[in-house]
């Protein structure tokens, strides 16, 4: 039985999968980052940064236990199909996102940068060669700083790109030119459910209007081909007109 809508993800540009992993292992890779960023969910007045950084870049413990997920695996498999995809161990960046401060400079629209350049920089293209995994460590509700995503956004930056390869921050106004208009939804949900982005599709932060801290990975998912449009998998049909 399919655990994604992949007729839907086609036509959106992203899926929700629910408790990819039990909940309690979403709590448990929580802990360990509080304890790598030197804060304490009890002591508020430590959180003075309205954005702080951590990563997973060895995939130990629950980290490790998502990105083996079974659930994750078979979502992988149906949207950009069997053997097309590279598993990875780590979760990657987590951006953490506190409530009650300054906002930081960095919601603007954009795509991920999915293309390796020979200086050793990562740029965005128009034929990707990764997709987008978000992954949830806290609950998020809209009001918890979600990323918010353009629906069916992929098809207008498919547009706006063609073939071209791009710098990211000149991408950045672009793509949020060409997506304009579009209803937006939130990676809304709990610890453990992740959300599989196409790579085409616009997203950004959004501001902190609540009040517990947001805990959230954000990680490439490497391709084994880059998308282009086409009848194969779920990544590129979806870029078909």
């Amino acid at each position: 039985m399919k655990i994604v809508d992949t007729d839907r993800f086609v036509a959106e540009g992203f899926a929700k999968l629910e408790a990819a992993v039990p909940r309690e292992v979403g709590d448990a890779a929580r802990a360990l980052v509080w304890r790598q960023i030197g804060l304490s969910p009890d002591e508020p007045d430590g959180w003075r940064e309205p954005v702080v950084w951590a990563a997973d870049v060895t995939g130990a413990g629950p980290f490790g236990e998502m990105m083996r997920s079974p659930r994750l695996r078979q979502a992988l498999d149906e949207i950009a199909g069997v053997g097309g995809w590279v598993p990875r161990a780590a979760l990657g960046n987590m951006p953490i996102r506190f409530p009650g401060k300054a906002e930081a400079d960095d919601r603007g629209w954009h795509i991920d940068a999915s293309v390796a350049m020979p200086d050793g920089s990562w740029a965005v293209s128009g034929r990707p060669g990764t997709m987008l995994l978000l992954v949830l460590l806290s609950e998020v509700g809209e009001d918890d700083a979600p990323t918010r995503i353009r629906i069916g956004s992929h098809r207008d930056a498919a547009r706006a790109l063609g073939e071209r390869t791009l710098d990211p921050f000149e991408a950045g106004p672009l793509l949020a030119e060409a997506s304009a208009g579009r209803p937006e939804a939130y990676a809304t949900g709990l610890p453990g459910d992740m959300y599989l982005v196409h790579p085409l599709t616009v997203h950004a932060a959004d501001e902190h209007r609540g009040t517990r801290p947001r805990f959230m990975s954000q990680g490439p998912v490497f391709l084994k081909e880059p998308v282009a449009p086409g009848e194969g998998n779920a990544l590129a049909r979806a870029l078909l007109p």
